[in-house]
């Protein structure tokens, strides 16, 4: 076969793995309405979680045939760099191009595992530069000749048959309600525009669009809604303002499960409803991880190009397991494992690893943050700070090495930065440190309701986000609640056993006495208040126990991605 027409047969091969992907991928997406119907919540996460992992199954197969298609002509750079052209050209009317793009780059990482990037063989940017003409389909559908109340029944009934509803009319009037008190729509004739496809996750279902009326700006919204008993689907909360909304597609939460034709375009308008959403963020959101790590890549090494700063160890303590740096001017944080873990840790690197496995599989309750992990990382030794690139060559030395010029990183995450929560009880008034105390006590509810217990409470492994919400993101003793034994401390008998050092009881390696928590938590006064007045009860193992028992009943507790005071009165 010449070399022209084995990159013409590898190129189709790889197209049709890529249509094979797609096809499961939106199986299983369109599922989500089924399961919503159902209450199938088992089915769901279930739905979830193969949907992250086929991936690497399809890619594992594609790999393989092309090994045995090309066969000692596998490493010749020439074949592959028309195996992409033919490629591109392949996928120039597919709606989804950017993720065939991504697709493609997954598999010439597999088979040339070598550091940096190579734009002749790989989509380092991508061939287009908007939606092919067939993509231009309209995202949203436009509601408009009637009053608020109605243009929300229209949306709510399109989305889902009046039949399946309990009580539609009543809660579309506190819904336009609470608009009409934000947005002044109630003397306007105000229009409702809302994605035509609805976004599942969990146990809810949500309708993401926004109000338009003259003279005023957009409102961005979400309708969300619950489907909890035979009565039938309800309308739970109302979301308004691009800050509900970004927490709703926030980096700490699961995917969502939505049926889109064209990527591109959806995210393009989540991003007008969510101005600060960078591109990565989206993509995510709506599933599409691996190209949000393609879209972060192209984002970060642009940065690169047009930033001097260098990069420095994080803010924060120290890791005694991961060695983390950033650049100050750019938002996130670099976390390589080191080749020795500091006393007294006693966990290896494959157990690292498959924590963050773990995170990004479970269900992240909007408690932990997001880590897209990268192999073979190239960058300019000039952009690091000396005593930072002394310190990975020392503590990672397994990882990272000098290539030239250059710093290769064999793997890391990469995480969104926050500010450390020990940091942030320092430089903040009452109120703020009050707020936090009060939210870390509910993001360790919100975990332990999706069956995570974070293993080490300390302030120094929680971040706070933007949006003043307290996250977790130090993974290596997170494991599952009902992997735990939480007991009572059992109360000393003699004075000797009163004030003893080491334990006069025996204690297993998964025992856990949440009376010791307090111990260790370095509080100030008003974020110890906060905790105590709102979550004293985490300090008892009786409460920890009897959400072990719900979660091992087959009961998924709900953990609301909105407070309460977003819910609609009648629920």
């Amino acid at each position: 076969m010449t070399n022209s027409r084995l990159a013409a047969c590898c190129a189709e091969t790889a197209l049709e793995a890529f249509f094979d992907y797609e096809t499961r991928f939106n199986a299983i997406t369109r599922r989500a309405r089924e399961r919503f119907l159902a209450r199938d919540w088992a089915g769901s996460f279930d739905d979830a979680a193969e949907r992250l992992r086929f991936y690497n199954d399809v890619l594992d197969g594609l790999t393989n045939r092309i090994r045995k298609l090309m066969g000692a002509r596998l490493s010749e750079h020439s074949i592959w760099t028309g195996i992409k052209a033919v490629y591109s050209s392949l996928i120039a009317r597919s709606p989804a191009w950017e993720i065939a793009e991504t697709f493609f780059n997954s598999l010439t990482r597999r088979v040339f595992a070598t550091a940096g990037v190579d734009q002749a063989i790989e989509f380092v940017d991508t061939d287009f530069d908007a939606p092919p003409p067939n993509a231009l389909i309209n995202i949203a559908k436009t509601y408009r000749g009637q009053n608020l109340p109605e243009l929300l029944c229209s949306a709510l009934t399109d989305a889902f048959d009046e039949t399946c509803w309990g009580d539609l009319r009543e809660t579309a009037k506190l819904a336009s309600a609470r608009i009409e008190a934000v947005h002044e729509a109630k003397n306007s004739q105000p229009e409702l525009e809302i994605v035509s496809s609805v976004f599942y996750r969990g146990r809810g279902a949500y309708l993401v669009g926004r109000v338009l009326c003259e003279g005023q700006l957009p409102l961005p919204i979400a309708l969300c809604l619950r489907h909890e008993n035979e009565r039938g689907i309800s309308l739970d909360a109302l979301l308004h303002g691009d800050v509900d909304l970004a927490i709703l597609f926030s980096f700490t939460r699961s995917y969502f499960r939505v049926a889109v034709e064209c990527p591109y375009r959806l995210v393009r308008y989540l991003q007008q409803l969510m101005p600060r959403k960078r591109l990565i963020d989206l993509y995510n959101a709506i599933g599409f991880h691996r190209h949000g790590k393609t879209e972060f890549y192209r984002d970060f090494i642009a940065h690169l190009r047009r930033s001097s700063d260098r990069f420095v160890v994080a803010e924060g303590a120290r890791g005694m397991v991961m060695s983390v740096f950033t650049l100050p001017s750019y938002d996130v944080v670099f976390k390589l494992i080191k080749d020795q873990f500091d006393l007294p840790k006693d966990s290896t690197p494959e157990d690292v690893r498959r924590r963050y496995r773990l995170v990004f599989e479970h269900d992240r309750a909007g408690r932990l943050v997001e880590a897209h992990e990268f192999e073979h990382l190239r960058i300019p030794a000039d952009r690091f700070d000396s005593e930072l690139l002394a310190e990975l060559l020392r503590d990672a030395d397994s990882i990272v090495k000098m290539e030239g010029s250059d710093v290769v990183i064999a793997h890391a995450y990469v995480e969104r930065r926050l500010r450390p929560l020990n940091l942030f009880f320092r430089e903040n008034e009452t109120d703020a440190i009050a707020a936090a105390g009060r939210d870390y006590g509910q993001s360790i509810k919100d975990l332990a309701a999706s069956n995570i217990f974070p293993g080490d409470l300390l302030t120094k492994n929680f971040g706070v986000t933007r949006h003043g919400r307290v996250v977790f993101y130090d993974y290596d003793e997170l494991c599952f609640l009902t992997d735990c034994n939480f007991r009572k401390l059992p109360e000393a008998r003699t004075p000797e056993e009163e004030v003893a050092a080491e334990p006069w009881f025996s204690v297993r390696e998964n025992d856990i006495f949440p009376e010791e928590f307090l111990q260790f938590l370095a509080f100030p006064k008003p974020a110890l208040a906060a905790l105590l007045e709102h979550h004293r009860e985490i300090f008892r193992a009786d409460f920890w126990r009897s959400i072990q028992h719900q979660i091992r009943a087959g009961e998924i507790p709900e953990v609301f991605p909105y407070g309460a005071e977003r819910r609609l009165a009648n629920n």
